[in-house]
C-alpha cells in the first residue's frame, strides 16, 4: 500500500514535500499509518541479537507488505544493520520508514547523527523517514538532517513520564512545578499542541529558506542538542553543502 510521496524542494538537507497531497515535514497521528509489525530490539545489545531481531523484523514486514504502508528500521546501535534493514525494506516496496529507538538515540548525539544522516544518504529520495519520541527542541535539527515526519505518540510517551514539552525545553513536572495540578490527559493535549506549533514553525522557516537559523537557535537549548549540531557540521559538512543554496 504505497503512499505517493514526492520532494518539492530542499532547505539544506531538509526536504519539503507532499505525501498524498499533504505537506511535509509533518506530524503523523494515530491511525494515519498502518505500520508493519516488527521485532522490537533494545538499543545497546550484542550485535548477534540485533541481527536476529532484524531478520525477524524483515520477515514480519514481508508477510504484511500488502496490508501496511510503513515499516520499522531496526538494527539497534549498529549502522550497518540499520542500512541493511532499510535497503531490504525498500526492495519489498515500502517507502515510509519508522526509525526505532528514537528516545535512546537522542541521548547519543554521535550515533544519532551517524544513523540519521547515513539512512538519508542510502535511502531512495522518495523514501520518507519518520522519527519516534522526538523532543520538540530536537525536531528542527532532525528535519535539517532529512527526517520527513514525527509520530505524535511522543506526546503520550512524555506525558506518561510527567514531562511537559515546550519548543525549547522539556520540563520534568516532578521537579519544575509549573502547574499545581494537571491530569495526564491535559498534559498530553499540551504536548500535542507543542508538536503542532513546532512543525508549523519548521515548515514556515523552510518556506523562507531559514531552517538553519532555527536549528542554530535551538542548538543552545541543551548539551545534547548543541553536540548534535557540532558533530553534524564537523563530520558531514559535504552532506550539508550538497543541498545548501548559494548566495
Amino acid at each position: 500500500m504505497i503512499k505517493k510521496f514526492e520532494i518539492k524542494s530542499h532547505d539544506g538537507p531538509g526536504r519539503i514535500g507532499k505525501l498524498d497531497g499533504e505537506k511535509t515535514p509533518r506530524l503523523f497521528y494515530k491511525g494515519d499509518l498502518k505500520i508493519a509489525p516488527s521485532q522490537g530490539s533494545a538499543y545497546n545489545i550484542d550485535k548477534e541479537i540485533a541481527r536476529f531481531n532484524l531478520k525477524e523484523t524483515l520477515k514480519l514486514a514481508l508477510e504484511n507488505v500488502d496490508e501496511c504502508d510503513a515499516a520499522v528500521i531496526q538494527g539497534s546501535k549498529y549502522l550497518d544493520l540499520r542500512i541493511e534493514c532499510l535497503k531490504q525494506l525498500e526492495e519489498m516496496g515500502y517507502n515510509i520508514f519508522i526509525i526505532a529507538n528514537g528516545d535512546e538515540l537522542l541521548t547519543n548525539p554521535r550515533e544519532l547523527v551517524d544513523i540519521v544522516v547515513n539512512l538519508r544518504k542510502n535511502a531512495h529520495p522518495s523514501s520518507m523517514l519518520i522519527f519516534t519520541f522526538a523532543e520538540s527542541s530536537f525536531m528542527p535539527i532532525l528535519t535539517y538532517m532529512g527526517i520527513d515526519g514525527f509520530l505524535t505518540d511522543a506526546s503520550n510517551y512524555y506525558s506518561h513520564l510527567n514531562v511537559l514539552q515546550t519548543p525549547t525545553k522539556a520540563y520534568d513536572l516532578n521537579i519544575y512545578k509549573i502547574y499545581d495540578e494537571i491530569s495526564p490527559e491535559e498534559l498530553e493535549k499540551k504536548n500535542v499542541e507543542c508538536l503542532e506549533f513546532v512543525i508549523s514553525e519548521i515548515q514556515t522557516h523552510m518556506d523562507n529558506g531559514s531552517l538553519r537559523n532555527l536549528v542554530e537557535e535551538r542548538s543552545t537549548t541543551s548539551p545534547q542538542n548543541i553536540s548534535t549540531l557540532k558533530i553534524l557540521d564537523k563530520k558531514y559538512m559535504d552532506f550539508i553543502l550538497e543541498y545548501n543554496q548559494l548566495f
